[in-house]
């Protein structure tokens, strides 16, 4: 039997309700759930942060050591020529050592650059012993911009990456500002890896990851 018109009308507007507030309670849920996410990542950087920047100068440098021996072992089981670095910020282990040696065995290295034009996007300038260098924003030094230095990402063999944190599925949590995360979206349709440096302390069990990150080929650890 047919409902009434004036019925059917009302179940359709019932509907139509209900389906609306479905969605809208879907959306207040999934809002909930990433402020949630979003303030737990940011408690475990400063947890991290903190934990690393407590590190005496000794372990520090038994770290530098260890990332060392252990970077060089692999760009020389990949024959890399073309390496990216970063110099090291906030307690990261330092870099600079792993720079002179790549240097003297006549590699090319790279470090990140701010994008001027295409904001929270780097850019990868080559990095010499007499290369001019800036602060950035952020307090980092970088080389100046010069484009007839800057190196296509497809070009790199390594990547190497700074970190806060990491778990055991290679997941990588950054300071928050997403260059590496735009920087490494598609690596694996790229020629080169990217590859972690860490100190064990800033490995957690599993971390609280997001729909655009990605996991990093392989992270070495201090």
């Amino acid at each position: 039997m047919a409902l009434p018109v004036s019925l059917d009308r009302r179940v359709q507007g019932l509907l139509l309700v209900a389906a609306l507030w479905d969605l809208s309670l879907k959306s207040i849920l999934s809002n909930r759930m990433k402020s949630i996410q979003q303030t737990l990542r940011n408690q475990l950087r400063q947890q991290i942060r903190k934990t690393r920047a407590n590190l005496t100068a000794l372990q520090q440098q038994q770290a530098e050591d260890s990332i060392t021996q252990q970077a060089l072992a692999l760009i020389e089981e990949r024959n890399a020529q073309h390496i990216a670095l970063y110099i090291s910020f906030d307690g990261e282990i330092s870099t600079d050592k792993l720079i002179q040696i790549l240097w003297a065995q006549g590699k090319q290295v790279y470090l990140p650059v701010l994008h001027p034009f295409n904001p929270n996007h780097l850019l990868f300038l080559r990095y010499l012993p007499d290369t001019p260098m800036l602060k950035n924003k952020f307090g980092i030094w970088e080389p100046k911009l010069n484009v007839q230095n800057v190196l296509p990402l497809d070009e790199l063999d390594i990547l190497f990456t700074p970190l806060v944190a990491f778990d055991r599925q290679g997941n990588r949590l950054g300071m928050g500002g997403g260059f590496y995360d735009r920087t490494l979206q598609h690596w694996q349709k790229s020629s080169f890896i990217p590859v972690g440096l860490a100190h064990q302390c800033q490995q957690v069990e599993q971390l609280p990851t997001e729909a655009w990150d990605v996991p990093l080929h392989q992270i070495l650890v201090a």
